[in-house]
């Protein structure tokens, strides 16, 4: 029989899946000249940006959900604002290949996503660059590449947005780290939305200004509410659905739930979209490319693990541990501290003046994302 706390998880990894697999689906519908026809990437991000950023204020200034956290000026301007732009431009160039690729291949480029993360870090300090990824990271490279080759319809301008988009992303990730860890700060959901998406919004407002703004006819313009609202909603449910499934099952599950999600997607978008046809040859090349974004997981894990859990013998432990027990019943407390301290008691868990860390805080928790700096969390936002 299956506990309920399994069956919670197993039903919140499926609203994962038909919420990432959804929006991905609404936006290349809304997005495409042949169905909807709004060909406005920029906007519809905005838009997005706008919808959250509003949901959050209401949840945290009128109906006090969560506390906002104490944001100074020399925070945001070091690690919200350089956070929300590259956020912005990665969902702005990742929405934009939607109008010159098919989802299908959109979802094989994604296999590049650790290797952009991990050369990312690599230049920015946080990675040492070791020979076991290095080939790792060829493997998913040489399988992308075959699967470009195979493809019908390529396109080099998709394909570049698609891969300014990755690294926009890969950047995000690598200064969430960074930025966010050196400060102490760790943001829930609403908190992240709420600092992060106006900040995004202007960020986008400038190229939409410039790019979209002077093409736009309005005339022509088939805007309907309900076809917005929606698509924005199911943008919101999913950055939540993502904190959720991460929290109950950790980096790894949701990893996992991502390759299966997008072999549900190139399934759904070659039936939904006929334009989007596929080949033997990307079949081929996207499973080398998956090969070896599994045994980078793999390694990633271990690597986890062995950091929590260093080689120590039992008895080697135990004398550890014996020893800090007799450190700590060897300090000497003077009666008058103890007759003065909580009625005899002594305080040993009491606050230290000026250690206190912030609850509430960024898009993804410090502690997990040592593990999801390489997953594609971002690129599901819109």
């Amino acid at each position: 029989m299956i506990s309920r706390q399994h069956l919670l998880t197993y039903i919140y990894l499926l609203v994962y899946i038909l919420l990432s697999s959804g929006v991905i689906l609404y936006n290349k519908w809304v997005l495409s000249t042949k169905y909807f026809n709004f060909p406005y990437p920029i906007t519809l991000t905005m838009i997005h940006m706008g919808f959250s950023g509003a949901v959050a204020f209401v949840l945290i200034r009128i109906f006090k959900v969560v506390s906002p956290i104490k944001m100074t000026f020399k925070i945001y301007a070091t690690c919200v604002i350089p956070i929300s732009a590259f956020f912005a431009s990665s969902l702005w160039f990742g929405n934009t290949a939607y109008l010159y690729i098919s989802v299908a291949f959109i979802q094989m480029l994604k296999a590049l996503m650790p290797v952009a993360t991990f050369l990312t870090a690599v230049v920015c300090g946080t990675e040492k660059l070791r020979f076991d990824v290095f080939l790792n990271m060829l493997l998913v490279s040489v399988g992308v590449v075959v699967s470009s080759y195979g493809e019908i319809h390529f396109n080099l301008l998709g394909t570049a947005y698609q891969a300014m988009g990755m690294f926009g992303e890969a950047l995000r990730l690598v200064l969430t780290q960074v930025l966010l860890q050196r400060k102490g700060l760790t943001l829930n959901p609403i908190t992240s939305l709420y600092y992060i998406a106006p900040c995004s919004f202007i960020f986008l407002f400038v190229p939409w200004y410039f790019l979209e703004k002077p093409v736009m006819e309005v005339s022509q313009l088939q805007f309907n509410f309900w076809i917005f609202f929606s698509n924005a909603l199911c943008a919101l449910a999913l950055n939540f659905s993502i904190f959720l499934v991460i929290g109950r099952t950790g980096a790894v599950t949701i990893r996992v739930a991502g390759v299966l999600k997008d072999w549900i997607l190139i399934a759904l978008s070659t039936a939904l979209f006929p334009e989007s046809m596929i080949t033997s040859l990307n079949i081929i090349g996207y499973a080398i490319a998956l090969c070896g974004v599994i045994i980078y997981n793999y390694l990633k894990v271990r690597d986890s693990r062995a950091s929590q859990f260093p080689p120590e013998s039992l008895p080697d432990r135990a004398v550890k541990e014996f020893k800090m027990e007799r450190k700590e019943s060897d300090v000497y407390v003077p009666d008058d501290d103890v007759n003065n301290n909580n009625g005899g008691r002594i305080g040993w868990n009491a606050s230290i003046p000026g250690s206190e860390v912030d609850e509430e805080a960024t898009l993804i928790p410090p502690s997990k994302l040592s593990h999801l700096g390489r997953s594609q969390l971002s690129s599901h936002t819109s």
